[in-house]
């Protein structure tokens, strides 16, 4: 059974459709990536898989139903706007957002110590959360987020504000929390993280579904008809090869349409060309994203 599904979800705000015809499913254990530019309708979508937004048309179901009191205490959300206490020393502010998710005080201590230290905020315990960095704040969020342990985190936007070596540690962070079993749906635009992290993704951009399945399949499916290949010397021409390009300290290699990799490397082995790398030339999901947005934008003939 799915923990989250969307099916045919529309919202709109005045004139403006911000969610139209939306439908996803999320399975347990997953690492679903929601992706889009901003104001795609990422943020919208998740609203109302909370119960926070009501639907104008469509369905919704959230660990196997509808919202409930008691289901919120079982899902962890984070959402853009950080919404910590700016005025209260930040171990005051975390102990009182666990202890509404139903944590008593001994559970609270044994775990805030160590997201604390984790986090290198154990320091600043005693510091107003409008002391601190964005970046920290940003990290005290995540851990207000999980410190109850749900059984679904919603993460919406969870790098905003972090430099590359706390950007590291929420990742390690959450692929441990999936490891343990937890269910994730990470909302970003940077799509490189969604590359690293998550098993299937759902692309929106002006509320609708652009693409929606297992990461891997779609790069497959707009993977083109190139290679990537490093080798020490220049490469001779290659039949079946139609164009090649300096690339990344390789090349690029455009083949014919109906060359195959297989072919290409008959070929190349056959001529005694030294091969250090050959492989598929997958595209980036910002690659991906142009090309999607760009043909959708083409006005038809």
């Amino acid at each position: 059974m799915s923990i989250v599904e969307l099916s045919h979800v529309t919202k709109s705000f005045g004139s403006l459709k911000a969610v139209d015809d939306v439908s996803l499913s999320v399975q347990p254990g997953e690492f679903f990536g929601l992706l889009g530019p901003n104001g795609a309708g990422k943020t919208t979508s998740i609203r109302i898989l909370l119960d926070i937004f009501k639907p104008e048309s469509g369905s919704v179901s959230i660990l196997g139903g509808p919202m409930t009191e008691d289901k919120k205490n079982r899902i962890g959300y984070m959402p853009e706007e950080r919404g910590l206490y700016q005025d209260i020393p930040l171990e005051r502010a975390l102990t009182y957002l666990a202890s509404l998710k139903g944590l008593s005080s001994t559970e609270i201590h044994n775990r805030l110590g160590g997201y604390l230290e984790r986090f290198d905020l154990a320091s600043s315990r005693k510091k107003k959360v409008k002391e601190l960095s964005k970046g920290m704040q940003q990290k005290a969020q995540i851990i207000s987020t999980i410190i109850h342990q749900p059984k679904l985190l919603i993460i919406d936007e969870p790098f905003s504000g972090l430099d590359p070596v706390n950007t590291q540690m929420v990742k390690d962070l959450l692929l441990d929390l999936h490891r343990q079993g937890a269910t994730i749906i990470m909302s970003t635009h940077q799509m490189h993280q969604v590359e690293e992290l998550c098993d299937r993704i759902l692309l929106i951009d002006h509320g609708k579904v652009m693409l929606y399945g297992p990461l891997a399949e779609i790069r497959k499916r707009f993977s083109g008809h190139a290679l990537l290949v490093r080798t020490p010397a220049p490469l001779p021409p290659i039949p079946g090869v139609a164009g090649i390009e300096k690339a990344n300290g390789g090349y690029r290699l455009t083949m014919d349409p109906d060359a195959t990799p297989q072919a290409v490397l008959k070929h190349m082995v056959a001529q005694d060309i030294q091969i250090e790398q050959f492989e598929i030339a997958a595209p980036t999901l910002d690659e991906i994203f142009i090309r999607v947005v760009t043909e959708r934008e083409q006005p038809s003939a």
